[in-house]
Parts: structure tokens; C-alpha cells; sequence
């Protein structure tokens, strides 16, 4: 676990200077939205799809160190890679087209939700076939367990999409997502190393042992891309990076058995998505009357007159104290 966070995030400051040069060239830069804050239009043109970075590094550390055996039918860092790179598809895909169009739209929302949806529904039937994971839930401080039964699968579809889409719209300062995503990731690998513990070897333990090195890995590769996406930002990770993050949060915590634990742990994303929800819901209920300065949460703080690195160093403390608390939630 240690050596595959330190490969990743060594390697990710070695190539990071290599790859803002190749983006600047192929001209994939960022299209910044118009009706965002006056201060980012100095960030338009700032090269994007950097998440390409994070999850090349993240998967190939992660496949370096698979322990044991390769069963890819229940192998949990298979499985887990294979939602998020779908959602980096998705992202990629988005991006791409923002870049072609030249504004900050990429596919329609259905185009996004279509694929998204897909994905989701695969991976729950996958979790809820799964023997060692099921259609059972670990319920947080209450050391129970809840079976859903068939609703399991809709339920785990739910959380991929919400959590993924949840990661894309905390996307919105330098550093924020890749911040926040560093320390949720590290605290599921430790989740994944002390349930390895508990299964006392076999299969099962093998497979959370590689589930934790996949965190780790991920982990290590957001804190090597931070060197490049903090305040001033250089590069950004584009919904290439935000999407396969939030896939990637989504499918360990499902394997874990622990999607009660994200609103906990995740509760940065949770909140973008909620103020987001909240804020266009009264904007039609009241006919043009807002909640926020703007949505998602972390504009309005910037509207307010918080710096961005104040923004994203409040959100990551948050994340640490609150990731704190899922840990005592399930020990």
C-alpha cells in the first residue's frame, strides 16, 4: 500500500511537466463557463483532461502490485478500475466535445446519464452476484447489517451515479476535487486493509487487500497532480479526472459494503450535489429567487470573497474530520 501511493505520486510529479506541454499542443484547453465567477475567465485556456494523468498512473501502480492470483471474474480491483475507467470514458468523452464546440457544454444530459446509468446497473448486478459482497449493507455505528434484496441493484446504480456526478460538480476550484479525493481515497484503503484483517486470509482477503492498493494508488496519484492543480492552477483534470474519481470512490465503497459510509466521508461531494438540487429547485419554485450566490456550495463561498486555496483547504479539513468519524463509525 505505502509503495504503491509513493510510485504513484512520484511518478505523477515526474510526468506531469511532460504532459502540459503535449495538451498546450494538441490544444485542449479549458473552455470557461461564462456566467461562472469573473475570476476564472484569467483560467480560460488552461490545459484540461489531466485526470488522464491520475487514472494511467492510479491503474497501472494499482495492476503493478495485484497480489495473488488473477480471478476476473471476482476480482474487486478489476472491477473497481473497470466502473471508474468507464466513467472516465464518459468524462473524456464530455470533454472532448466541450473542446470541439468551444464552450463549456458537452453532451446533453441525457447523452451523460445514458451511459452513466449503464455502467451503474452493470456494476450493481456484478456487486449483487458477487459471494463476497452481495446485496447486504454494513450500517455505520450501528454494527448491522441491511439486506436489500432485489433493490439492491437500483439502489448501488443510484449511488454510482449520484457519487460520480456528485465528484464532477465539486470539481470547480484548483484543487479542490484532487484534495478532497486524496483523503477519501486513503481512508478506504485503510477501510479495505483493516476488513482484509478481519477476513483472515483466503480469496476474500486477497481481493481487499488489492482494493486497498487501488485506493492507495489512486490517492497517490491525486497528490502528485495537486503539485500541478493547486492555486494557481496549470492543469486541470477536466471531467475526465472528476468522473473516473467518483466512479472510482462509488465502486469501493459498494465492494466494501459500506455506501451508507459516503455521505460521511464524501460529505463535500454530497453537499455540491445537494446545493446544487436545492438551488435550481427554489430558483423555478420562486420564479428567479436564489438560495445561494451560486451553485454548487463552493461558489458561493467564493462569491462571498473566500480565496480559492481558503475554499479547498476549509472543504479538505472538513473531509479529514469527517472521514474520521466514518472510521469510528465502522470500527
Amino acid at each position: 500500500m505505502i509503495l504503491a501511493a509513493l510510485i504513484a505520486f512520484a511518478t505523477s510529479l515526474a510526468l506531469g511537466p511532460a504532459l502540459l506541454p503535449l495538451l498546450r499542443r494538441l490544444k485542449l484547453g479549458q473552455n470557461v463557463f461564462e456566467l461562472g465567477p469573473k475570476s476564472h475567465q484569467s483560467k480560460q485556456g488552461t490545459p484540461t483532461m489531466g485526470g488522464w494523468l491520475i487514472f494511467l498512473i492510479g491503474a497501472t501502480v494499482s495492476l503493478a502490485f495485484h497480489a495473488g492470483a488473477w480471478r476476473p471474474g471476482t476480482d474487486m480491483m478489476l472491477a473497481a478500475l473497470l466502473l471508474a475507467t468507464g466513467n472516465l470514458c464518459i468524462g473524456f468523452a464530455d470533454d472532448l466535445m466541450k473542446i470541439r464546440r468551444k464552450r463549456n457544454r458537452g453532451l446533453s444530459p441525457k447523452q451523460k446519464m445514458a451511459g452513466q446509468i449503464v455502467l451503474a446497473l452493470a456494476f450493481a448486478a456484478y456487486c449483487y452476484a458477487h459471494p463476497q459482497v452481495g446485496d447486504g449493507v454494513t450500517v455505520p455505528f450501528f454494527r448491522a447489517e441491511w439486506k436489500l434484496g432485489w433493490l439492491y441493484i437500483p439502489a448501488a446504480a443510484f449511488v454510482i451515479v449520484a457519487t460520480a456526478n456528485s465528484a464532477n460538480l465539486l470539481d470547480g476550484l484548483d484543487g479542490l476535487l484532487g484534495s478532497v479525493a486524496l483523503v477519501d481515497m486513503a481512508t478506504f484503503g485503510l477501510l479495505a486493509l483493516v476488513a482484509a484483517g478481519v477476513a483472515r486470509g483466503g480469496e476474500e482477503a486477497g481481493n481487499l487487500i488489492n482494493l486497498s492498493v487501488f485506493c492507495c494508488a489512486t490517492a497517490g496519484a491525486c497528490m502528485g497532480f495537486l503539485r500541478f492543480n493547486v492555486f494557481p492552477a496549470r492543469l486541470f483534470m477536466g471531467d475526465t479526472g472528476s468522473m473516473f474519481l467518483g466512479g472510482a470512490v462509488a465502486a469501493v465503497a459498494l465492494l466494501l459494503r459500506l455506501p451508507l459510509l459516503i455521505p460521511i466521508v464524501c460529505v463535500c461531494m454530497v453537499a455540491s450535489s445537494v446545493s446544487d438540487i436545492l438551488q435550481i429547485g427554489y430558483f423555478k419554485l420562486t420564479h428567479g429567487k436564489r438560495i445561494f450566490k451560486m451553485a454548487p456550495l463552493h461558489h458561493h463561498f467564493e462569491m462571498l470573497g473566500t480565496p480559492e486555496s481558503k475554499i479547498t483547504a476549509m472543504y479538505t479539513i472538513v473531509t479529514a474530520a469527517c472521514c474520521l468519524l466514518g472510521l469510528l463509525g465502522v470500527m
